[in-house]
Formats: C-alpha cells, structure tokens, sequence
C-alpha cells in the first residue's frame, strides 16, 4: 500500500480540538472516515510507515506542543497550516486572542522550523469594518511579529458558498457590519500591499486558489505541498499525483481525516461550519476514544470496521486492500509498540 499525506484538516480544527482523538487514533495505527455525501465508511491507516506526512491545519495547536518532539521521534512528519487573521470579534468570534496565537506560533517554529510553519492570512474579507487599509495594517501588524518564524504567508479571498453566505448575512443583520466582492482590480491592488509588507519581513506570500493574483512576486500556493514534504524526509525523488480540491487548486493528492461542523471556532466566513452551536453539540458527543472524529446517531453502537467499504466479497477487515480503491482499507493493524504520546 502507498503511504499517502492525511489532512488534519481542512474541514476541522483537530489540533484545537481534537488532539486527545488524534493521538488515540496514532497509537492504534488507523481511523475511520465518514463520506459525507455517500455515507461510505472507510479506513485510513495512520501508522508510520503509511504516513508520508501530516498536514496539520489550525489556529491553535497548543494541544498539540507538549506532543511535537515525540511524534518526530515514533517517526512521523508533519508541517503546519497556522491561521492568525485577528479580525474583529464580529467576525472570528471565539478564536485564540491574538497574542495568545502569536505565542504558540513562535513556539511551533521553534521545534519543527520556522520552514514548515506556514502562516495563513486567510481568507481576506472586505468590509466597512476591514477595508483594505484595515487589512494593511493589520498585516503590518501580524508580520513584524511572525518575522522569523514562518517563511511563507498563504492567502485567499473569501470565496461565498452557501454556509458562509449564510453566516455573513446573519453578522450583517445582527451587527450592521457589510461586507462585499472586491474586483480584480481592487483585489490585485491590496495585494501588492501585502506583497511589500511581507517581503520587508522575509516571508513570501502564496496565492490559494487565486491564479489571477499570481506573479509580480507573489507564488501560486500548493497548500499540500510536495515540495514541503520531500524537504521534511529528504526525498528529492518523491511523486505524488496532482489533486485539486477545488478550481485553481494545485494540492497533490492527501486524505482528509476531519469532519464537517465539527470546529467551534465560529468563524463567520468558514465554509466548514454551518453555524457553532451545531459545532459545539458535536463537540460534546465528540468521543476521543471512537475510531472516528464524529459519529452520526445512526452510527452509534455500531462497529465501524462491519461499514469499511470493500470490494464485493471481501469480509470486513481481511486481506489486503484493493489497489483501485480511493482510501486504502488495511487489515486491522496492532497498536503501535512504544512511548507515543504516553
């Protein structure tokens, strides 16, 4: 079975939330992934040898710290994904202070290297309360502080699928606060801004999903980046296919462990979350000992490994897995011998 990148996670915060789940799920070796379109259960292995690298994705991985060095040495790579946007309380209503996640960044680069902490200024939202002169500053603000600690700043903007249009409505309605779409013009000015800012501080900026921002010093982004995992292992020969998550996408490929509606952050923009009270209920069910993130109340009681999808005549959880599959499914697997996260 290849070893593969997984996503720890696009569609949550599993280092702010769901680090006792992670590092329960590492020391078993495997975790089972709910389809949520399909329903289709599928196992993911998690063991060393099956994991290129982790991507981890997250405003606050503090959980996580006490736990970096040991997770290195039982044989895992991993680099990071760290959003610090610091914008008004209307917007990002319960995420860390700013301070707060400045601090754990330095913290981060300072065990894993200031090379595979990447910050995300991201998505960019224009509104009458973060115009782009807001922005400026701000970022400003945000890079003096981070110089040093990251090489790369990733950025997008907002992008208005259903949840976070809904969600931005409901912020307009409650506090007056309007938002709207730059043009490309509007969008390539404040850019530019951002790009000299940036370079002041070291830091390269990296259009996601933003082809038309690209170029004048500013890199098209490979969130998961095989450039970044070949220098995390030392494998210059590394090759993994191209696989986009959306338009404009230039990821290869990775399989995302998260869940949907599942972050309690609360961001108004989040295309993840429909709203935090549906988030902080899963939170409570949240079981950290549950070989999956989240289980849906169909779900529960059941065991997971009977629901693997396989190949039609395959008995659940026997033999090896079937090449053409999407996710591998692999025999049940032993828990990892050893210290991890003891």
């Amino acid at each position: 079975m290849p070893a593969r990148i997984i996503s720890a996670s696009r569609r949550t915060d599993i280092p702010a939330f769901y680090s006792r789940w992670l590092l329960s799920r590492l020391r078993a070796g495997f975790c089972h992934w709910l389809n949520p379109f399909s329903g289709q259960v599928s196992r993911v292995s998690l063991r060393p040898g099956d994991v290129l690298a982790i991507v981890f994705w997250t405003r606050n991985p503090r959980p996580l710290l006490p736990h970096l060095r040991r997770l290195r040495e039982e044989g895992y790579f991993y680099y990071f994904h760290f959003t610090i946007n610091g914008y008004p309380r209307e917007i990002e209503t319960h995420n860390p202070p700013v301070e707060a996640a400045i601090d754990t960044l330095r913290r981060v680069a300072e065990v894993v290297s200031p090379e595979f902490v990447h910050w995300r200024y991201d998505p960019i939202v224009l509104s009458d309360r973060t115009p782009p002169e807001y922005h400026l500053a701000r970022f400003d603000e945000l890079s003096r502080e981070l110089e040093g600690y990251t090489r790369r700043c990733y950025f997008s903007f907002v992008d208005t699928y259903g949840k976070t249009k809904r969600n931005l409505a409901r912020v307009t309605r409650v506090h007056g606060i309007r938002f709207w779409e730059p043009s490309v013009a509007e969008q390539r000015e404040l850019v530019r801004g951002l790009r000299d800012i940036a370079r002041g501080r070291g830091i390269t900026l990296y259009a996601c999903c933003e082809e038309h921002l690209v170029g004048e010093g500013v890199e098209a982004s490979h969130c998961v980046d095989l450039d970044t995992v070949r220098a995390l292992r030392g494998d210059a020969d590394l090759s993994l296919r191209h696989a986009p998550t959306r338009a404009e996408c230039g990821c290869v490929e990775s399989v995302d462990i998260g869940a949907y509606d599942t972050c309690a952050f609360g961001c108004a923009y989040c295309y993840a979350t429909d709203t935090r009270e549906v988030a902080l209920r899963r939170l409570r069910e949240h079981d950290p000992e549950d070989t999956v993130l989240w289980r849906p109340p169909a779900l529960r009681g059941v065991d997971l490994t009977q629901r693997e999808t396989r190949p039609p005549g395959q008995p659940p959880s026997r033999g090896r897995a079937s090449p053409e599959e999407s996710i591998p499914i692999t025999p049940v697997e032993r828990p990892i011998q050893g210290k991890l996260f003891s």
